[in-house]
């Protein structure tokens, strides 16, 4: 699948003016049918203090310096792809066969994909959608902002539904979160309760039974990715703090798993394939390794983030493990 225009009817409306409210177009559990539902939970405004243009800047270059360094790193060493044939097959410098471990992982499920930013599912995800597609899996995705950081909410949002459609998950099944409570920002921290809550309602009217998303360091160490997990943590009960207010009932359902993708050192992310011995060797619930016809596939998704596509992202794109491999925890 291409690029193409998306449907507008996808694409959630603007936030809207009147406090603890907002609408999204949520699946419910019988024969497919789409449902326009009212979530309402307190929508807090950003906190004081929130980031600056500064501060984006000195994230965005920290960025460029660490990708430089790797992926200098990750240029001399792609060379011994060549030599490692017998992993690969043919001398291939990518897996001509998928790799996967998923001993604990079931067939069918229905599985929620949950998101800070459009361009997380094709720049991190990638190898973990394609490989729960290979095993039967229905994968929708919950993004929890518009990207709104420096006003290209509108764009990211088409964006992020086109990079979908290359990933196998149809327009249908994504929702966008576009509200005030949950702003692209560094400098402003989601709180944990509310992101929880609107979770569990997304989880419950879809019958989710497997959810993935971001581990306690967050990839990339995004503020945003870690309140993702600090959520799933609070549903989960593996957060002692939230356990003291969240309802009991506002657990996730029996029989709903929660997948957390692992957070690996910054030399092993930039080495690309030459990572797949040390993720095979280590202890691991899911293990997804793409083709070469597979990771094309993933930099088309990737590359549908047009606005994005900074030359330091190019960069990661060629180098970086996670649009290859995807190794990930039970939390």
């Amino acid at each position: 699948m291409t690029c193409g225009q998306p449907s507008a009817s996808s694409l959630l409306g603007e936030p809207q003016e009147k406090p603890e409210l907002y609408t999204g177009h949520l699946r419910g559990r019988g024969a497919g049918r789409t449902a326009e539902r009212d979530l309402r939970a307190p929508v807090f405004p950003p906190e004081s203090g929130a980031g600056t243009p500064a501060q984006a800047q000195c994230e965005a270059k920290g960025m460029a310096v660490e990708v430089l360094l790797c992926s200098a790193l990750a240029a001399l060493a792609w060379g011994f792809l060549r030599a490692w044939g017998f992993l690969w097959g043919c001398g291939a410098a990518e897996p001509t066969r998928s790799w996967e471990r998923t001993d604990q992982l079931g067939a069918g499920s229905r599985t929620l994909l949950v998101t800070a930013h459009p361009d997380d599912e094709a720049l991190f995800f990638a190898p973990t959608v394609l490989g729960l597609a290979r095993l039967g899996h229905r994968v929708s995705l919950l993004c929890f902002s518009a990207g709104n950081y420096y006003s290209q909410g509108e764009i990211r949002k088409k964006e992020l539904l086109q990079s979908c459609g290359v990933l196998g998950i149809p327009s249908s099944s994504v929702m966008i979160i576009d509200n005030r409570a949950f702003p692209d920002d560094p400098g402003v921290q989601w709180d944990t309760e509310h992101v929880a809550s609107v979770l569990l309602q997304h989880i419950e009217a879809n019958g989710i039974n497997l959810v993935v998303t971001f581990d306690a360091r967050g990839v990339s160490g995004h503020i945003n990715h870690i309140a993702l997990h600090a959520a799933v943590s609070a549903l989960n009960g593996t957060s002692w703090l939230l356990q003291q207010t969240l309802h009991s009932e506002e657990r996730l359902p029996k029989g709903c798993s929660v997948l957390t993708l692992e957070t690996v050192n910054v030399v092993r992310k930039y080495i690309s394939s030459l990572d797949l011995p040390f993720s095979w060797l280590q202890t691991q619930s899911a293990l997804f390794v793409l083709t070469s016809e597979e990771v094309a596939q993933a930099k088309r998704a990737m590359s549908c983030h047009r606005s994005q596509l900074l030359w330091f992202r190019r960069l990661y794109v060629i180098f970086s493990r996670y649009m290859r491999i995807n190794s990930l925890h039970f939390l």
